[in-house]
């Protein structure tokens, strides 16, 4: 055999030594690949749009944003002035996540929306209260007084039920926590239930004998704990706030780094300051 055909099948050879190599560092590769953790938290959804009602929440969640900061997740808050937006704006994706309401809020807006959201972590409780700044306690409300409550259906049957708690009317049997003005069975002193969005109807206490004003909004309307005669039971209340998701995501990390970005101590001891013990951290 030729010198020529000896450096022929060299060259051949160290080709395909090469080309080997190359194809068993590649496959190697693949394996690593495949075989290496699932992406991290970093990986997946970096930033985040979280809808909230503006006023006192907005100091707790600059907080949260920052507890959420150590965790590599960025959270823009996107602030709304009434009850109805933030589901909207979630269900049309514009935002990632909420987080304003409570359970029998949200399955009436689901019931008439057709939303399809669903809770992933609690925040707190807002012990729903009924407000007088004309009489110091309840046995004062005088006879046909004219009462306030919060129009929407399931603030309006919260209010409807500390009435009842208080001894004011008394509901039909059975009447669950979407009562209305209609499932009003008795009411001996002949009161005057005025029906007001939930918004206003704090804001109309001076005109009113009482009202049964959410926390949120009697903070905003100035009322306090010296205007405040009556309250709903804490304890086993259904009314705790959450953080909601659209259905389908909130298994993904990111959801899972949100909750705990809000669920701790820091983020406590901020709503303890804001809402100075008008609501109460509910996980």
């Amino acid at each position: 055999m030729s010198e020529r055909g000896n450096a022929s099948n060299s060259l051949v050879t160290s080709i395909t030594r090469r080309a080997g190599l190359a194809a068993l560092f590649a496959t190697t590769l693949a394996v690593v690949g495949f075989a290496g953790p699932s992406p991290s938290f970093a990986e997946d959804k970096k930033a985040i749009k979280v809808g909230i009602i503006s006023g006192e929440d907005e100091d707790v969640w600059r907080v949260v944003a920052a507890e959420a900061a150590k965790q590599g997740l960025t959270i823009e808050t996107v602030v709304f002035n009434d009850y109805t937006q933030p589901n909207e704006a979630l269900e049309r994706g514009e935002i990632d996540a909420n987080a304003f309401q409570h359970k029998p809020y949200l399955d009436n807006q689901i019931k008439t929306q057709g939303y399809h959201i669903v809770p992933v972590g609690y925040t707190g409780v807002w012990p729903i209260g009924l407000y007088s700044k004309k009489h110091a306690k309840v046995a004062d409300l005088p006879e046909g007084a004219v009462i306030g409550l919060p129009n929407d259906p399931s603030n309006e049957g919260r209010a409807l039920h500390v009435l009842e708690h208080e001894g004011l009317i008394k509901l039909k049997d059975g009447t669950g926590i979407l009562a209305t003005t209609a499932d009003i069975a008795d009411n001996p002193k002949k009161f005057e239930i005025k029906e007001l969005d939930a918004g206003i109807v704090g804001r109309s206490v001076e005109d009113l004998d009482a009202a049964v004003v959410n926390t949120d909004w009697a903070l905003k309307s100035g009322l306090g704990p010296e205007n405040r005669i009556a309250q709903e039971p804490v304890a086993d209340n259904p009314y705790r706030n959450f953080i909601a998701v659209k259905a389908g995501t909130e298994n993904e990390p990111w959801v899972k780094a949100l909750v705990a970005s809000y669920q701790n101590e820091a983020v406590k001891a901020e709503f303890d300051k804001v809402y100075k013990g008008t609501g109460i951290s509910a996980y």
